[in-house]
């Protein structure tokens, strides 16, 4: 059966270098049909560029965050701070963390486009001028900062798949570290980082959990239950984010 070339996008995804070598082709044959090729395509909610610079996607969020920010600012005034933080965890936090994995490894430019956007809905939470300190903000209301919420999310992705096997498809790309350099910590749960040489190859999930994973202290490594794991987790990293020198 032929696909509608009319519903159907293509992306070819590689390094700016090697992108060059195909800059001219348009189309690309699929089961017979000519499909374009786009230079980013919308995947369920994560925008993907060929480059995978995540540059699309981050923009997008931001421009979709930024909207409801300004709509919670302009009812700010009329509910208390409570009902506030529940709209922006609903509205705003929520699209902060939807597939925030994918942003391992991302530039700091982007990192610090959604930081911004984050301390932006702290203080209208709070209604707290701009003179204030965003880590300050961030602390009174619990919120993990942009780069934080990635780990947790990478570290609950792999706590759920060392444990439950979920999602299945991960399982294959954890492997226990069996290296001698290693023999007296045996009993620590630490996990082995695919080797790979290219900066697409880092960012990969073989690569962000076990570096994720491996920082994590044994108490965290060793949880066997997902609601201790994941409220310790928190704690942890909030006193990375806030009470670290």
């Amino acid at each position: 059966m032929a696909q509608n070339s009319d519903k159907s996008e293509a992306i070819l995804l590689g390094t700016r270098q090697r992108a060059h070598s195909y800059s001219s082709l348009a189309t690309v044959n699929v089961a017979g049909s000519q499909i374009p090729l786009a230079d980013h395509i919308k995947i369920v909610g994560v925008t993907l560029d060929k480059n995978l610079s995540m540059n699309n996607h981050v923009n997008a969020v931001c421009k979709s965050i930024h909207y409801h920010i300004r709509a919670l600012h302009h009812i700010r005034s009329s509910i208390s701070e409570d009902m506030a933080k529940v709209v922006a965890c609903a509205l705003i936090s929520s699209r902060l963390d939807y597939a925030n994995s994918v942003l391992f490894g991302a530039t700091q430019k982007n990192i610090s486009k959604l930081q911004k956007a984050q301390n932006f809905l702290a203080r209208v939470v709070t209604c707290s001028p701009q003179s204030c300190s965003p880590r300050t903000l961030l602390q009174q209301l619990h919120w993990l900062p942009i780069k934080y919420r990635i780990d947790f999310k990478i570290a609950n992705i792999t706590f759920r798949t060392l444990h439950y096997s979920q999602p299945a498809y991960l399982r294959s790309s954890l492997h226990a570290c069996h290296s001698t350099r290693f023999l007296r910590l045996s009993n620590t749960n630490l996990l082995s980082a695919a080797f790979v040489r290219t900066s697409f190859g880092s960012r990969s999930f073989s690569v962000a959990a076990p570096k994720i994973w491996n920082s994590l202290p044994l108490s965290l490594r060793t949880c066997t239950s997902l609601d201790t794991f994941h409220r310790h987790l928190k704690t942890h990293y909030c006193q990375q984010a806030f009470h670290s020198t």
